[in-house]
């Protein structure tokens, strides 16, 4: 498929097509991607937080602080590679060094001999994800045809999760095959994620841009700032708020270790986060092409609650794992929708810039959910994270009602 054919895809005469094999190639390509580099990153990450409290000592606020500072340093560069993205054109590019960075990242989690390492290590693969995550989801919908969007997002977010699952899966079976060395499932993990850099190269294609009317201004300029509108800072505002109530998944591994599981059975609770979050995130992207989002997006809420409800009251695994899989379902009511509404929102020019600017405030509301949820578990235990979650999340849902009204 040539450049222009992609990004110029026309309709049928019939009506726009729909469905999965509607969408481009590229797209396709792009989840591929994001699945390879979750398969690799998942493998350490369902272990790192045991490794860091287990192995080496470390409490569940620095836990917690580490997660929400390596999130919002990626947020921080997400909206300067987007703003570059607008006005260079070049969104491949950037996602290349982007996932190049996060794959040269992987092997120095097996040879870390401190903290220290693990901790940089982390904060560089991050700035890897921020490079890579607004110009790619820019990207998509610069391929992808209006009518597609949630479509398009939904079955991106789809593969990715397949990936998030998949990586605990290996983990889990290469620590029962290790016994428990932590290490070597580290250096196993490398290899994925520069399988995932070769697809990228390889088989994504960019559309041609059409030259602006005017010269490209470097869009985190306070007057290009405000051509985004009320509308996307609408949906900024929302999704802050649903930040707060969203803490790293990190929590949800410590949660499974207070309530008995073995350290070689934690990454299961990713793996049914995952399940969960690759089932929903297709159907709820399409149910939202056809539907309003912001209905789709209030269910996804609903789930959470119901979520954090489950995980702080509800004992034993069978709370667990109930808990964990309405907060996958909450996942795929929400993650892709969210970039859907900010690519219906933004202007085309200004794709990156809305994206990167997002994520960076975004990223700074993870900082503080995360920190928050880590000092109430250290001072009240995990009752009083999550229930405080919930409060976030309902408080989402009053302002999504608010919002869906006003529209």
């Amino acid at each position: 498929m040539t450049k222009t054919a992609e990004s110029q895809a026309p309709a049928p005469a019939a009506g726009p097509a729909r469905g999965a094999r509607a969408v481009p190639r590229s797209v396709w390509a792009l989840g591929f991607v994001s699945m390879f580099m979750d398969i690799s990153s998942e493998m350490i990450h369902a272990l790192l937080p045991l490794y860091m409290v287990a192995v080496l000592g470390t409490s569940v606020l620095a836990v917690g602080l580490i997660e929400g500072i390596a999130e919002a340093t990626a947020s921080i560069v997400k909206v300067f590679s987007g703003a570059l993205s607008d006005r260079f054109g070049k969104r491949k590019l950037l996602a290349v060094i982007g996932y190049g960075l996060g794959a040269l990242t992987k092997p120095v989690f097996p040879m870390a001999p401190a903290l220290e390492w693990l901790v940089g290590a982390r904060f560089v693969d991050r700035i890897g994800k921020g490079i890579r995550g607004a110009p790619r989801d820019a990207l998509v919908a610069d391929i992808t045809p209006p009518e597609l969007r949630g479509t398009a997002y939904g079955l991106r977010q789809t593969l990715d999760t397949l990936g998030a699952f998949t990586g605990p899966l290996l983990a889990m079976a290469l620590m029962a095959w290790t016994a428990d060395n932590y290490r070597l499932v580290f250096w196993f993990a490398v290899l994925p994620a520069f399988l995932g850099v070769a697809v990228l190269v390889f088989f994504v294609r960019e559309p041609q841009r059409p030259t602006p009317a005017r010269p490209r201004k470097l869009p985190l300029r306070r007057a290009e700032l405000a051509r985004l509108g009320p509308a996307y800072w609408g949906v900024v505002g929302l999704g802050l708020v649903f930040t707060l109530a969203r803490f790293s998944e990190a929590f949800l591994i410590l949660r499974a270790e207070s309530a008995g599981l073995p350290p070689m059975w934690a990454p299961a609770v990713l793996v049914v986060m995952g399940v969960a979050y690759s089932l929903s995130a297709y159907p709820a992207g399409v149910l939202s092409d056809r539907v309003h989002r912001l209905d789709v997006l209030l269910a996804g809420l609903a789930l959470l609650i119901a979520a954090d409800l489950v995980l702080a009251f509800v004992p034993g695994l069978w709370g667990l794992g109930i808990g964990v899989a309405l907060w996958g379902l909450h996942m795929g009511f929400t993650q892709g929708l969210f970039n859907a509404l900010i690519a219906d929102a933004a202007p085309a020019e200004l794709r990156g810039t809305a994206f990167g600017m997002y994520h960076l405030l975004t990223g700074v509301a993870l900082l503080l959910a995360s920190v928050i949820a880590g000092a109430l578990w250290d001072a009240v235990g995990f009752r009083g994270t999550f229930a405080c979650g919930a409060f976030f999340a309902a408080a989402t849902a009053v302002g999504l009602r608010l919002l869906r009204r006003a529209r």
